[in-house]
């Protein structure tokens, strides 16, 4: 078994949500980057840097901290609403760890390793079309051509992607919020905490004691669990006193380990930085009847034929008056 190494999440928690002597030291870092990043906002503003405007709404789901939030899971659980309202969603995506940036479809059982853990995710949970590409104008652009029943856009992880113009704006925060409140590299932030949003997503829940204006809560359900080899059905009760381990290469592993606690299950954890690319020897472990992984990791494992790898599926529950505020603002929007 490969040594784990220290993730991003254990950088994370030692110094940005926390005010540590390292954080400290890297204040005026912070502050060179909180100029750059009001200054590119400004030139956006101005039209000095060009952005550009799809044909039909933007909606563009993101996050103003560094890190797994949700983002994910939301984008699926809007992209279900969205056709239960009669809407015919495409999705947009980076396609983080892919390779090439030219626009390019994604297909079910597509190769992870081409066009990233996330949009093969979406891909085949969506039901929607799924389009990735280093311009999210290029290639929304290249999606509307090849779908034109598409008459909304779902934009994953492209809050700062400011060069394609958006309907309605979404950060999803959870449970950790804007950790020791500084720009990176200090503080977790890419942008400002104070920055305006259409929607804050709280995923865990908003504080009932003190509500933020904008904020509505989700939370994550697990849905199901099944092997990765061949999406066959497993029930928590064939786990019940197997020796297992757990394994997240995501943003926010301790969630993951979180939640299977919260099944009952009794486990070994491993963390790995975020969309590690899992080799066979990560998941050799000497004592071990079964593995545990998110969905995201699972769909660069099935390539190793296991039977004891076992996924969980998480589906977001969001507060609907969400989707009511995206439908007035996206229904009101006049064509490009």
């Amino acid at each position: 078994m490969r040594a784990v190494r220290p993730t991003a999440s254990d950088f994370a928690a030692r110094h940005w949500y926390r005010l540590s002597p390292l954080s400290v030291v890297l204040f005026p870092l912070s502050l060179v980057f909180r100029l750059a990043v009001a200054l590119r906002r400004l030139l956006f503003a101005l039209g000095i840097l060009e952005s550009a405007r799809l044909r039909i709404p933007v909606i563009v789901v993101g996050n103003l901290t560094v890190g797994g939030t949700g983002k994910t899971p939301l984008v699926l659980a809007l992209a279900q609403g969205l056709r239960r309202h009669g809407l015919r969603p495409g999705i947009l995506s980076r396609g983080y760890r892919g390779t090439g940036d030219s626009p390019r479809a994604v297909a079910a059982k597509d190769d992870p390793e081409r066009v990233g853990d996330e949009p093969l995710l979406l891909a085949e949970r969506s039901g929607c079309p799924v389009w990735i590409g280093a311009d999210r104008v290029e290639a929304g652009r290249a999606l509307c051509a090849a779908h034109p029943e598409c008459n909304v856009i779902l934009c994953d992880d492209g809050l700062q992607h400011y060069r394609l113009q958006r309907d309605f704006e979404i950060a999803v925060e959870d449970e950790r919020g804007a950790g020791n409140g500084l720009l990176l590299p200090a503080g977790p932030l890419r942008e400002p905490a104070d920055r305006r949003v259409d929607a804050r997503v709280v995923n865990g829940g908003v504080n009932e004691n003190e509500p933020a204006p904008g904020a509505f809560a989700m939370r994550l359900a697990v849905a199901g669990l099944y092997r990765v080899g061949d999406a066959s059905a497993v029930a928590p009760s064939e786990l019940a006193g197997k020796k297992l381990h757990a394994v997240a290469g995501i943003g926010n592993p301790a969630r993951f380990f979180a939640t299977l606690s919260g099944m009952g299950l009794v486990f070994s954890a491993h963390a790995f930085p975020d969309h590690h690319p899992f080799a066979a020897a990560d998941l050799q472990f000497a004592d071990s009847d079964a593995v545990l992984m998110t969905e995201k990791d699972a769909v660069k494992c099935r390539r190793f034929g296991r039977r004891d790898l076992v996924a969980v599926r998480v589906e977001a529950e969001v507060d609907p008056a969400l989707m009511e505020l995206i439908l007035e603002r996206i229904r009101g929007r006049a064509p490009a």
